[in-house]
């Protein structure tokens, strides 16, 4: 499992690919379609009293809990170490991230003149914090992988506070937003799993053990069936992209290859401003300009109920950040920073 967990993390760009293929073209064949089921699976209110949920799709939340649970287990005492001894650092990261991105997309959504329904899906992308992936980019790119980390758990740790403050700001418009509601909707769905997966494995042996060959596969899979059901439930949507729809599609694809690219760049000359080292700076590149669109598209899902193809722009941001991700790492990993440079980092 272990193995099968770090093969699917290095092709994983491969297999949203292959699911989401499978998802768009599944309601041609004649046989009950999965990714419509786990969309609507209802869990059993007890169930869903005790993971305190409230919405109207559990199952896509538990999912996301379970990939944030996983992480969790995959961080060390080490890196959350790292976060403490260097918290300007780490902070100064954050703050680029959380205010750049949420500018870009709102900013590029409205310049754009993006419909309703992406312009909320493009937001969303802006104002969720940095993606795991990026951590194990910037260890291809040869760059500080525990700045890496530190940012990442800082953005996650941060998530309840800043998120639903960037939301009521630029989607209030669109749906009444309760910034407490969805505060506390994030500490059970992303920083309260992460905690108990951390503190288990942290202060248990065997759990630790076990976590480490399974981690990375249940997260990775869970990702890849989330894409899976968002392609499922806008199929008309997607394949009118092909048709009337184009024009449309591509002022979304360019929108969001801009907010991919731009937070890139506000990540590394940002590094440059807090004077980070090479190898710091390209962990910031990353963490900045890749985003947690599997969180994203959970928040959609569950603030704009009857909106699915909100979801289409955090779909398609997971399949983009890791493509450029993987190229710019790809670029950086065939030139290591200089040796003191490194340490010194």
């Amino acid at each position: 499992m272990e193995r099968a967990g770090r093969f699917i993390q290095k092709t994983l760009l491969v297999w949203l690919v292959a699911f989401s293929a499978a998802a768009l073209f599944w309601d041609r064949l004649e046989i009950a379609d999965p990714f419509l089921w786990v969309a609507d699976f209802q869990l059993p209110k007890s169930v869903d009293s005790v993971l305190f949920f409230g919405t109207s799709r559990p199952l896509l939340g538990l999912m996301i809990q379970v990939t944030m649970f996983c992480i969790g287990c995959l961080i060390s005492v080490e890196e959350v170490n790292e976060v403490f001894r260097r918290w300007p650092l780490v902070l100064g990261g954050t703050a680029i991230q959380y205010t750049t991105m949420p500018l870009l997309a709102w900013g590029l959504g409205h310049l754009f003149g993006l419909e309703r329904e992406y312009l909320i899906g493009v937001i969303v992308v802006g104002c969720v914090p940095g993606a795991m992936a990026s951590n194990v980019l910037t260890l291809a790119a040869r760059g500080n992988v525990s700045y890496s980390v530190s940012l990442t758990t800082s953005a996650t740790i941060l998530s309840p506070i800043i998120v639903p403050l960037a939301f009521q700001l630029t989607l209030s418009r669109f749906v009444e937003i309760d910034p407490l509601a969805e505060a506390a909707k994030l500490v059970t769905q992303v920083v309260g799993p992460v905690l108990i997966g951390h503190l288990l494995c942290r202060y248990s042996t065997t759990a630790a053990d076990f976590m480490r060959k399974v981690a990375s596969l249940a997260a990775n899979g869970t990702i890849v069936a989330l894409i899976g059901i968002v392609v499922a439930l806008n199929r008309s949507r997607l394949l009118g992209v092909f048709g009337g729809e184009a024009e449309a599609a591509g002022a979304l694809l360019i929108t969001l290859l801009l907010i991919n690219l731009l937070g890139y760049a506000a990540g590394y000359f940002g590094g440059r401003a807090l004077g980070l080292k090479q190898g710091m700076r390209r962990a910031l590149t990353l963490e900045v300009g890749m985003q947690n669109a599997g969180l994203g598209t959970v928040l959609v899902l569950e603030l704009f109920k009857d909106e699915p193809a909100a979801a289409i722009p955090t779909a398609v941001y997971t399949f983009g950040c890791m493509l450029t991700g993987t190229v710019l790492a790809q670029i950086w990993g065939r030139s290591a920073p200089d040796e003191k440079e490194r340490v010194a980092a």
